[in-house]
């Protein structure tokens, strides 16, 4: 899968929210998303896998040596330079797609499942928390948080189409994928309230882009057995379900500023990520 799905989902969601932006912030996200698009694209397209390797090697090497020729690496290198991104992020994000360029994947434990997705998708969300002028460092991780989220309910809906590339995640038992929705929604729930300390003319589109993801969890849990599941193809929020989850965005910018609740930053799967990667380093 690498994060293809997850970008394409993603970009649907960003692009309705991405609406409650301004215009200059909204093109460097654009920027952001160019860059994750292309190292995706370079993984995921239909060459054999030593072409697919080599393809993505040519355009890191790029990428490290700053080969300004190339918009899309001449815009990221502006971004990072601009809000602060730290290369280690950008090599984590490489690090999740070479993951996924070999014969057979597969996660084995909960370890594994919180580095993959750290790596595809936790990097896209602090990259965008310093893009959003985010300076909190418990509101990054919390970005990181909102990622991670995204990219396992990304994996509960696409166990059928991985299985068929070889790619196992999760196991193809409709427990599991509920599981993983449940652990998907406390990094939801853990992001909320650290939405606070964004920039205030950010913090809308956010919670509509919280909402619209958060939604298909939802939705795959409607399936309620692995055979509806099966049948169910590529599950998505449709544009009358993206305006409902806009409108209880509204509500929840009121309880935002009404609560008084701490911060939970589901330290314990951190400490999981921690023992290969050093977040703080990133932060």
């Amino acid at each position: 899968m690498s994060n293809k799905n997850y970008l394409s989902i993603y970009a649907k969601s960003f692009n309705w929210a991405g609406f409650f932006l301004p215009k200059k912030t909204y093109r460097k996200c654009s920027s952001l998303y160019d860059f994750c698009r292309t190292v995706d694209n370079i993984a995921d397209d239909q060459n054999e896998l030593a072409i697919k390797k080599k393809n993505l090697s040519i355009f890191k090497n790029d990428f490290i040596n700053k080969n300004f020729d190339n918009l899309i690496i001449k815009n990221m290198w502006d971004l990072m330079i601009n809000h602060e991104i730290s290369i280690k992020i950008i090599e984590d994000l490489f690090a999740g797609v070479e993951s996924d360029l070999n014969e057979k994947v597969q996660l084995n434990n909960k370890k594994d499942l919180l580095i993959y997705s750290y790596r595809v998708a936790g990097t896209v969300g602090l990259m965008m928390a310093k893009i959003l002028n985010v300076k909190d460092k418990d509101s990054m991780k919390a970005a990181i948080n909102l990622g991670i989220a995204m990219q396992l309910t990304n994996i509960a809906r696409d166990v059928v189409e991985d299985s068929k590339n070889n790619r196992f995640y999760i196991k193809h038992d409709f427990q599991v994928i509920s599981n993983t929705l449940t652990l998907a929604d406390l990094f939801y729930k853990s992001s909320f309230t650290s939405i606070k300390k964004i920039p205030s003319n950010f913090r809308f589109a956010i919670l509509v882009a919280r909402r619209v993801y958060r939604k298909i969890g939802d939705e795959i849990l409607k399936t309620d057995n692995i055979e509806d599941y099966n049948k169910a193809g590529k599950i998505y929020v449709n544009n009358f379900g993206k305006v409902y989850q806009t409108f209880l965005s509204l509500i929840d910018l009121i309880k935002l500023l009404l609560t008084k609740e701490k911060s939970h930053y589901m330290s314990d799967e951190h400490l999981l990520i921690n023992e290969e990667i050093d977040l703080n380093e990133r932060i």
